[in-house]
């Protein structure tokens, strides 16, 4: 599947915009992290814009969510890859990630939201004053950005085998590099 095909999937399914772009921080997260591993860049792109097809269908039921969407997905011919790192994103369903690129969705996802909290606490509202420091230090404050889960975070060095520092500087430069498409 193509970037265009996906993305047009993904706004027939999707209508908000705040999701919209938290699909395209994680997209250009995933990329980022692809170019680092030397992996498929359009594959886990495609892993981080599609991972929340489901989640306006299923909001109010987080046990079908990414179960409904892989399965959407997999009914769409994606690449098996994409569906299995879509179903197991969700950490409810107790799925371990097994590939490289499961992992790294898994550990991106609840990420991406502490970066656009930490981008909108500032004067600017720009990312591109944000540091990883601004970001490791809004990280230890627990009652800042409750919905992204730490615990996940972290496991960036049990599953990736990147430091936290490492992990949040390459988000954020993936981010950063579609800081127009977020209004960030």
């Amino acid at each position: 599947m193509q970037r265009e095909q996906a993305l047009l999937m993904l706004k027939d399914k999707v209508k908000t915009p705040n999701l919209i772009k938290h699909c395209l921080s994680c997209e250009a997260a995933m990329r980022e992290l692809a170019r680092y591993f030397q992996e498929d860049e359009e594959k886990w792109g495609l892993a981080g814009l599609l991972h929340d097809i489901d989640y306006e269908e299923t909001k109010d039921k987080p046990t079908e969510h990414s179960l409904k969407g892989s399965s959407f997905l997999q009914e769409q011919g994606v690449d098996n890859d994409i569906v299995e790192a879509v179903k197991t994103h969700n950490e409810i369903h107790g799925l371990p990630p097994e590939s490289r690129m499961a992992k790294a969705l898994f550990c991106v996802d609840p990420l991406t939201g502490l970066i656009v909290a930490t981008t909108l606490v500032l004067p600017s509202k720009k990312i591109e004053e944000v540091s990883v420091d601004n970001i490791l230090n809004r990280f230890k404050e627990k009652g800042f950005a409750r919905g992204a889960n730490r615990e996940i975070i972290q496991r960036c060095e049990s599953l990736l085998g990147l430091s936290l520092e490492e992990f949040v500087g390459l988000v954020l430069k993936g981010m950063k590099s579609i800081s127009q498409d977020l209004g960030l």
